[in-house]
């Protein structure tokens, strides 16, 4: 059997060898998930809820744990493990499992003027089935319990395939279901590599919820097209800051160097493009120059770490080979532009771009690496249309006193989460939808949007005048033939007089 060797990336010790699941046993942990859901979604959201908050407690209970093991297979800093993984998770279990059954109660449809004709319609949702969920590494535990959540308290159960390169967080959820005593086999985790994500997706599964790169999702877009099977993706992102003249420059310049190398840049929201008003772009790039040199770099549980290691040697290679082609083509590098010397592991220092453009791949294409470029721009068009030339769509903040005027520009931006003054960090909003545009995703996570991916909707119609035959049943007639005119124009005709007018038409004719 193939094994997985998990290798901390700040130090390159080996943490553990895991078993890579193969094919026919990944088609029987969905079996058995398919066994635990005949008997899971037959549960009360009460019940749900109950189990949901068991859960809740035994992480709060063992938040530090958690934590550490994804600061060793991760890198990113222990604050960043407790505020952006596990934190969303709490934030994530409380949510749903107090406003699923709202989220999720029958709805009865304003169905016009066909009420009148004693008929009414309305949703019900109902629970899919199995669910495959495929997470990414950079936010291992809440990108993982996030879908979860939302599918459990759905009356889903799930089978989840962890990044490789993040197994034991993975295997930590496994175990914190098991230890809160939650029913058997709700959640089955799966590791193993692409071959074993590749047979989850050709599995009996009913969704696949996946996060990750552009480039994967689409091959599992296509894969899972094979058999219909939906799909809910967040992709990549090339998220851009705009800071227009009136911005709170100290605020500012703070939130764009967080938001450009938290997690080490590896965030599929980071801020990878900063735009600044030329009036305002001096001041601007030495705040962030100065700033970015402050950074303290390091093993992550380090307490006086801010920025980790990237999580492996092809993603470090990723970001020079932007960082040099931009250089060569003409960048300058104020700050950073090189690997971490001085630190063992897979260390590249945070690192500040100008005299960019638009053709360079540090400005074109996805990062995932500590590198912010920033780009004076002259108006307000200049700036939106520089932020929408991009074929992804995730996230964009634009940053101004003015919050009337920042609303009109964010309805011009072609991204699925604009924030004001803020950036990112809707992520962990439960009740807001996360999702993108363009190639930045397929559907929602999170809110009622995202919980109601989750379900399938199903429609209910009633004709409470069911001993009245239908008029337009057979068979028809000349007489038929007349009225129908008449009738559309008393029903849609515009205006007053048009709909008396074919009222009267209706009446004649049927009575002739």
């Amino acid at each position: 059997m193939d094994k997985i060797v998990v290798t901390n990336p700040a130090t390159l010790e080996k943490l553990a060898e895991v078993e890579i699941w193969d094919a026919p046993r990944v088609e029987d942990a969905v079996r058995r998930a398919a066994r635990a859901f005949d008997s899971w979604h037959r549960t009360s959201f009460r019940e749900r809820r109950r189990w949901l908050l068991r859960l809740k407690d035994e992480i709060i209970k063992r938040k530090r744990e958690i934590a550490e093991v994804i600061v060793k297979e991760n890198g990113k800093p222990f604050v960043e493990a407790l505020a952006y993984d596990v934190m969303p998770v709490l934030e994530f279990l409380t949510y749903f499992a107090q406003r699923a059954e709202d989220l999720l109660r029958k709805e009865l449809l304003d169905i016009g003027k066909w009420k009148f004709m004693r008929r009414e319609s309305y949703l019900e949702f109902a629970p899919l089935g199995v669910v495959g969920v495929i997470s990414p590494w950079n936010f291992p535990f809440s990108l993982s319990m996030g879908p979860i959540a939302q599918a459990l308290m759905a009356g889903n159960t799930v089978v989840l395939k962890p990044s490789e390169l993040t197994t034991l967080t993975g295997l930590k959820i496994a175990d914190l279901f098991r230890d809160a005593g939650l029913p058997q086999d709700i959640v089955i985790v799966a590791p193993g590599d692409g071959r074993t994500g590749d047979a989850l997706v050709r599995s009996s599964v009913r969704k696949i919820v996946f996060t990750g790169s552009t480039a994967t999702g689409k091959k599992i877009m296509s894969l899972a097209g094979q058999d219909l099977k939906p799909v809910v993706m967040e992709l990549g992102g090339k998220d851009p800051m705009i800071l227009l003249k009136d911005a709170h420059l100290p605020t500012a310049i703070k939130a764009a160097v967080w938001g450009a190398y938290v997690n080490c840049g590896q965030v599929c929201c980071s801020v990878e493009r900063l735009y600044v008003h030329k009036n305002i772009y001096k001041e601007v790039l030495d705040g962030v120059v100065a700033e970015t040199n402050s950074l303290r770099q390091g093993n992550g549980m380090d307490p006086e770490t801010d920025i980790g290691p990237l999580i492996s040697e092809r993603q470090l290679r990723i970001v020079e080979s932007q960082v040099d082609e931009a250089r060569k083509k003409g960048a300058r590098i104020l700050a950073g532009g090189e690997r971490n010397r001085e630190l063992k592991g897979w260390f590249y220092k945070p690192t500040v771009l100008t005299d960019v453009t638009p053709q360079m791949q540090a400005i074109r294409d996805e990062t995932f690496g500590p590198t912010l470029p920033v780009i004076p721009f002259e108006s307000e068009d200049e700036a939106l249309s520089m932020a929408n030339d991009s074929p992804y769509g995730l996230t964009a903040s634009i940053w101004t006193a003015n919050l009337a005027r920042a609303r009109e520009l964010a309805s011009r931006l072609e991204y699925g989460s604009v924030s004001i003054n803020d950036h990112g960090v809707t992520y962990g909003i439960a009740q807001t939808p996360w999702g993108g545009w363009k190639q930045s995703g397929i559907g929602r996570t999170h809110g009622s949007i995202g919980i109601r991916e989750m379900v399938e909707i199903r429609h209910v119609h009633t004709n409470r005048g069911f001993r009245m035959s239908n008029p337009m049943w057979f068979k028809y007639d000349r007489k038929k033939s007349e009225v129908v005119p008449a009738a559309l124009d008393l029903l849609y005709g515009r205006g007053v007089r048009h709909r008396v007018k074919g009222l009267m038409q209706a009446l004649r004719r049927a009575s002739s």
